[in-house]
Protein backbone atom coordinates (compact mmCIF):
# COMPACT_ATOMS: atom_id res chain seq x y z
CA UNK A 1 0.00 0.00 0.00
CA UNK A 2 1.46 3.30 -0.93
CA UNK A 3 2.86 5.90 2.12
CA UNK A 4 0.96 8.86 3.32
CA UNK A 5 3.20 11.79 2.08
CA UNK A 6 1.93 15.77 2.29
CA UNK A 7 0.43 15.70 -1.57
CA UNK A 8 -1.71 12.43 -0.29
CA UNK A 9 -2.72 14.29 3.02
CA UNK A 10 -3.86 17.18 0.90
CA UNK A 11 -6.02 15.56 -1.50
CA UNK A 12 -7.58 12.82 0.67
CA UNK A 13 -8.08 15.81 3.15
CA UNK A 14 -9.78 17.96 0.62
CA UNK A 15 -11.73 15.11 -0.60
CA UNK A 16 -13.58 13.73 3.11
CA UNK A 17 -13.86 17.75 3.38
CA UNK A 18 -16.04 17.53 0.44
CA UNK A 19 -17.65 14.72 0.69
CA UNK A 20 -18.94 15.06 4.37
CA UNK A 21 -20.66 18.98 3.12
CA UNK A 22 -21.64 17.18 0.43
CA UNK A 23 -23.46 13.95 2.30
CA UNK A 24 -24.88 16.60 5.28
CA UNK A 25 -26.47 18.29 2.23
CA UNK A 26 -27.70 15.49 -0.15
CA UNK A 27 -25.36 12.27 0.12
CA UNK A 28 -22.97 11.42 -2.53
CA UNK A 29 -20.07 12.30 -0.69
CA UNK A 30 -18.31 8.96 -1.55
CA UNK A 31 -18.13 10.35 -5.13
CA UNK A 32 -15.07 12.59 -3.84
CA UNK A 33 -13.53 9.79 -1.25
CA UNK A 34 -13.44 6.89 -3.49
CA UNK A 35 -11.81 8.13 -6.13
CA UNK A 36 -8.94 9.88 -3.81
CA UNK A 37 -8.32 6.81 -1.91
CA UNK A 38 -7.71 5.33 -5.20
CA UNK A 39 -5.81 7.91 -6.72
CA UNK A 40 -2.74 7.99 -3.65
CA UNK A 41 -2.65 3.78 -4.05
CA UNK A 42 -5.02 2.20 -1.19
CA UNK A 43 -6.42 -1.06 -2.72
CA UNK A 44 -10.00 -0.93 -3.26
CA UNK A 45 -11.09 -3.27 -0.98
CA UNK A 46 -9.28 -1.00 1.67
CA UNK A 47 -10.70 2.21 -0.04
CA UNK A 48 -13.98 1.22 0.21
CA UNK A 49 -13.96 0.26 3.78
CA UNK A 50 -11.91 3.12 5.03
CA UNK A 51 -14.12 5.38 3.03
CA UNK A 52 -17.58 4.08 5.36
CA UNK A 53 -15.43 4.51 8.34
CA UNK A 54 -14.01 7.75 7.38
CA UNK A 55 -17.32 9.54 6.79
CA UNK A 56 -19.16 7.73 9.39
CA UNK A 57 -18.87 10.69 12.00
CA UNK A 58 -19.58 13.17 9.59
CA UNK A 59 -22.81 11.71 9.29
CA UNK A 60 -23.31 12.31 13.10
CA UNK A 61 -21.92 16.11 12.58
CA UNK A 62 -24.82 17.06 10.24
CA UNK A 63 -27.25 15.37 12.55
CA UNK A 64 -26.04 17.06 15.64
CA UNK A 65 -26.24 20.42 13.35
CA UNK A 66 -30.30 19.94 12.17
CA UNK A 67 -30.56 18.75 16.10
CA UNK A 68 -33.43 21.04 16.53
CA UNK A 69 -34.91 19.82 13.13
CA UNK A 70 -34.62 15.94 14.44
CA UNK A 71 -36.48 16.68 17.91
CA UNK A 72 -39.89 17.34 16.07
CA UNK A 73 -39.33 13.49 15.51
CA UNK A 74 -39.31 12.27 18.86
CA UNK A 75 -42.19 10.10 18.70
CA UNK A 76 -40.54 8.16 15.12
CA UNK A 77 -37.16 8.81 15.44
CA UNK A 78 -36.40 5.06 18.12
CA UNK A 79 -38.92 3.11 15.53
CA UNK A 80 -36.49 4.47 12.25
CA UNK A 81 -33.54 3.65 13.78
CA UNK A 82 -34.09 0.22 14.76
CA UNK A 83 -35.30 -0.37 10.79
CA UNK A 84 -32.15 1.96 9.64
CA UNK A 85 -30.03 -0.69 12.06
CA UNK A 86 -31.67 -3.90 10.93
CA UNK A 87 -31.57 -2.68 7.49
CA UNK A 88 -28.17 -2.00 7.95
CA UNK A 89 -27.09 -5.22 8.70
CA UNK A 90 -29.33 -7.21 6.09
CA UNK A 91 -28.01 -5.15 3.09
CA UNK A 92 -24.33 -5.87 4.24
CA UNK A 93 -25.32 -10.00 4.38
CA UNK A 94 -27.00 -9.47 0.92
CA UNK A 95 -23.62 -7.80 -0.53
CA UNK A 96 -21.70 -10.37 0.72
CA UNK A 97 -24.00 -12.98 -1.38
CA UNK A 98 -23.89 -11.02 -4.80
CA UNK A 99 -20.84 -10.93 -7.33
CA UNK A 100 -19.35 -8.19 -8.29
CA UNK A 101 -20.57 -8.17 -11.65
CA UNK A 102 -24.68 -8.53 -10.95
CA UNK A 103 -23.95 -5.24 -8.47
CA UNK A 104 -22.17 -2.69 -10.54
CA UNK A 105 -24.95 -3.37 -12.85
CA UNK A 106 -27.64 -2.14 -10.20
CA UNK A 107 -25.63 0.75 -8.80
CA UNK A 108 -26.90 3.40 -11.94
CA UNK A 109 -30.25 1.64 -12.16
CA UNK A 110 -31.07 2.67 -8.68
CA UNK A 111 -29.62 5.92 -8.26
CA UNK A 112 -32.03 6.56 -11.65
CA UNK A 113 -34.77 5.54 -9.86
CA UNK A 114 -33.87 7.43 -6.79
CA UNK A 115 -33.35 10.86 -8.60
CA UNK A 116 -36.68 10.56 -10.66
CA UNK A 117 -38.47 9.84 -7.36
CA UNK A 118 -36.96 12.84 -5.47
CA UNK A 119 -37.46 14.99 -8.89
CA UNK A 120 -41.12 14.36 -9.29
CA UNK A 121 -41.58 13.63 -5.31
CA UNK A 122 -43.84 16.85 -4.69
CA UNK A 123 -46.01 15.42 -7.84
CA UNK A 124 -46.14 11.70 -6.21
CA UNK A 125 -47.19 13.12 -2.64
CA UNK A 126 -50.59 14.66 -4.38
CA UNK A 127 -51.24 11.98 -5.68
CA UNK A 128 -50.47 9.54 -2.83
CA UNK A 129 -52.68 12.41 -0.70
CA UNK A 130 -55.14 12.27 -2.98
CA UNK A 131 -55.69 8.77 -2.70
CA UNK A 132 -55.05 8.83 0.66
CA UNK A 133 -56.07 11.79 2.51
CA UNK A 134 -54.09 13.03 5.98
CA UNK A 135 -56.79 13.27 8.03
CA UNK A 136 -57.72 16.51 9.79
CA UNK A 137 -55.64 17.24 13.27
CA UNK A 138 -52.58 14.54 12.22
CA UNK A 139 -49.52 15.12 12.67
CA UNK A 140 -47.98 15.77 9.57
CA UNK A 141 -44.33 14.27 11.09
CA UNK A 142 -46.03 11.26 11.71
CA UNK A 143 -44.84 8.03 9.97
CA UNK A 144 -46.89 5.35 9.09
CA UNK A 145 -46.43 1.39 8.60
CA UNK A 146 -45.67 2.27 5.00
CA UNK A 147 -43.17 5.00 5.75
CA UNK A 148 -41.13 2.37 7.97
CA UNK A 149 -41.09 -0.48 5.26
CA UNK A 150 -40.04 2.61 2.82
CA UNK A 151 -37.12 3.20 5.07
CA UNK A 152 -36.53 -0.78 5.70
CA UNK A 153 -35.61 -0.45 1.84
CA UNK A 154 -33.63 2.16 1.56
CA UNK A 155 -31.27 1.24 5.00
CA UNK A 156 -31.47 -2.22 3.13
CA UNK A 157 -29.61 0.06 -0.38
CA UNK A 158 -27.36 1.53 2.13
CA UNK A 159 -26.24 -1.31 4.12
CA UNK A 160 -25.58 -2.61 0.47
CA UNK A 161 -23.89 -0.15 -1.44
CA UNK A 162 -23.59 3.15 0.69
CA UNK A 163 -23.06 5.47 -2.40
CA UNK A 164 -26.48 7.38 -3.41
CA UNK A 165 -27.73 6.22 -0.21
CA UNK A 166 -28.59 9.89 0.85
CA UNK A 167 -30.66 10.25 -2.37
CA UNK A 168 -32.98 7.32 -1.83
CA UNK A 169 -33.27 8.11 1.58
CA UNK A 170 -33.91 11.90 0.77
CA UNK A 171 -36.66 10.71 -1.56
CA UNK A 172 -38.42 8.06 0.27
CA UNK A 173 -38.86 11.04 3.10
CA UNK A 174 -40.14 13.07 0.22
CA UNK A 175 -42.75 10.83 -1.08
CA UNK A 176 -43.43 10.18 2.48
CA UNK A 177 -45.05 13.62 2.02
CA UNK A 178 -42.27 15.76 3.80
CA UNK A 179 -41.87 19.18 2.54
CA UNK A 180 -39.07 20.77 5.16
CA UNK A 181 -35.58 19.97 3.18
CA UNK A 182 -34.45 20.65 6.81
CA UNK A 183 -36.07 18.41 8.20
CA UNK A 184 -35.79 15.42 5.82
CA UNK A 185 -32.16 16.22 5.60
CA UNK A 186 -31.74 15.90 9.45
CA UNK A 187 -33.47 12.13 9.66
CA UNK A 188 -31.52 11.48 6.60
CA UNK A 189 -28.24 12.08 8.46
CA UNK A 190 -29.10 10.66 11.48
CA UNK A 191 -30.32 7.22 9.80
CA UNK A 192 -26.89 6.93 7.49
CA UNK A 193 -25.51 7.35 10.73
CA UNK A 194 -26.60 4.64 11.86
CA UNK A 195 -25.69 2.58 8.64
CA UNK A 196 -22.69 3.74 8.80
CA UNK A 197 -22.33 2.12 12.17
CA UNK A 198 -23.15 -1.52 10.97
CA UNK A 199 -20.39 -1.21 8.20
CA UNK A 200 -18.06 0.11 10.66
CA UNK A 201 -18.14 -2.08 12.91
CA UNK A 202 -17.75 -5.08 10.33
CA UNK A 203 -14.97 -3.27 8.73
CA UNK A 204 -12.71 -2.80 12.18
CA UNK A 205 -13.22 -6.64 12.66
CA UNK A 206 -11.95 -7.48 9.49
CA UNK A 207 -8.88 -5.27 10.00
CA UNK A 208 -9.86 -4.24 6.50
CA UNK A 209 -9.33 -0.30 7.46
CA UNK A 210 -5.98 1.47 6.48
CA UNK A 211 -5.80 3.56 9.54
CA UNK A 212 -3.37 6.47 8.39
CA UNK A 213 -5.26 7.41 5.66
CA UNK A 214 -8.81 7.13 7.34
CA UNK A 215 -8.11 9.23 10.57
CA UNK A 216 -6.97 12.19 8.53
CA UNK A 217 -10.31 11.66 6.50
CA UNK A 218 -12.02 11.65 9.98
CA UNK A 219 -11.16 14.69 10.70
CA UNK A 220 -11.86 16.58 7.65
CA UNK A 221 -14.75 14.48 6.94
CA UNK A 222 -16.49 15.56 10.35
CA UNK A 223 -15.53 19.06 9.80
CA UNK A 224 -17.23 19.79 6.41
CA UNK A 225 -20.33 17.67 7.54
CA UNK A 226 -21.34 20.15 10.06
CA UNK A 227 -20.12 22.86 8.05
CA UNK A 228 -22.03 21.42 4.99
CA UNK A 229 -25.29 21.02 7.66
CA UNK A 230 -24.90 24.90 8.58
CA UNK A 231 -24.47 26.51 5.57
CA UNK A 232 -27.24 24.32 4.27
CA UNK A 233 -30.39 26.12 6.23
CA UNK A 234 -29.04 29.36 4.98
CA UNK A 235 -29.03 28.07 1.42
CA UNK A 236 -33.29 28.65 -0.09
CA UNK A 237 -35.02 25.80 -0.17
CA UNK A 238 -35.57 25.75 -4.30
CA UNK A 239 -31.90 26.13 -4.51
CA UNK A 240 -30.81 22.97 -2.02
CA UNK A 241 -33.50 20.78 -3.84
CA UNK A 242 -32.00 21.65 -7.48
CA UNK A 243 -28.57 21.03 -6.23
CA UNK A 244 -29.63 17.67 -4.70
CA UNK A 245 -31.03 16.24 -8.11
CA UNK A 246 -27.80 17.41 -9.72
CA UNK A 247 -25.88 15.28 -7.12
CA UNK A 248 -28.10 12.55 -7.74
CA UNK A 249 -27.82 13.18 -12.23
CA UNK A 250 -24.04 13.62 -11.98
CA UNK A 251 -23.70 9.91 -9.70
CA UNK A 252 -26.55 8.76 -11.92
CA UNK A 253 -24.69 9.40 -15.33
CA UNK A 254 -21.25 8.18 -13.52
CA UNK A 255 -22.41 4.52 -12.74
CA UNK A 256 -24.04 4.36 -16.16
CA UNK A 257 -20.46 5.22 -17.58
CA UNK A 258 -18.66 2.50 -15.82
CA UNK A 259 -20.87 -0.17 -16.98
CA UNK A 260 -20.49 0.64 -20.51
Amino acid sequence: MAGLDLFSIALIGVAAFAAGAVNSVAGGGTFFSFPALLAVGVPPVVANASNSVALWPGSLAGAWAFRRELKRFSKSLPMLSIVAFIGGIAGGLLLLATSNAAFSKLIPWLLLVATVLFAFSAQISALVRRWKPTPSGADERHIGPGGFIFQLVVSIYGGFFGAGMGILMIAALAIQGFKDVHEINALKNWLSAIIYSVAVATFVVANAVSWPHTLVMIVTATIGGYWGAAVARKVPAIWLRRFIIGVGGVLTIYYFGKTL
